[in-house]
Formats: C-alpha cells, structure tokens, sequence
C-alpha cells in the first residue's frame, strides 16, 4: 500500500476539497501530468483521480487564494475538458 495518512488537523481552517468532473478519457501519464500541474500551483495542496473513476478528480485547496471557479481553471488551462460538480 504505497498511500500516505494525511493528518486533517494539519489542514488550515480555510482548506477546502472539491469534485471536479474530467470530460474526456486520460491516460495514466495525462493524469499524472495533470495532478503534477496542480501541485505546482500554490495554493492547491493535493490533487489526485479517484480510483477505478478516473473521470473524477478532488483537489484539495486553499479558499484564501482561489475559488472552485480558479481552481476549474487552472484544471481547463491544461487543455483538459471539466466540469465543477461542488465540494466533498
């Protein structure tokens, strides 16, 4: 099992996670370059696919620096077709 515990109480107050809707079919390498795009991103602390259902994505990110609506962007400026579905 090759998953990391992530503590929540490490979280800031303003940290919130969101669903985002993939609208195309990825590869495993689009994907990883995708999650790698969005880490790179200050404020967005975690991106990551969700298993078995690859067109579904929950980043988790900083409500002091971006909005859903930022957040969807930064997903579609990496020519990627999606969709906000809402928060977790």
């Amino acid at each position: 099992m090759g998953q990391a515990l992530h503590s929540i109480e490490s979280e800031p107050d303003h940290t919130v996670e969101i669903v985002v809707h993939i609208t195309e079919t990825l590869g495993e390498q689009q994907r990883e370059d995708l999650v790698a795009a969005l880490e790179d991103s200050g404020g967005i602390t975690a991106a990551e696919f969700c298993p078995l259902r690859y067109h579904l994505m929950l980043v988790r990110y900083d409500r002091e620096l971006y909005s859903s609506q930022d957040v969807l962007n930064r997903v579609t400026s990496q020519n990627v077709n999606a969709k906000l579905i809402g928060p977790v």
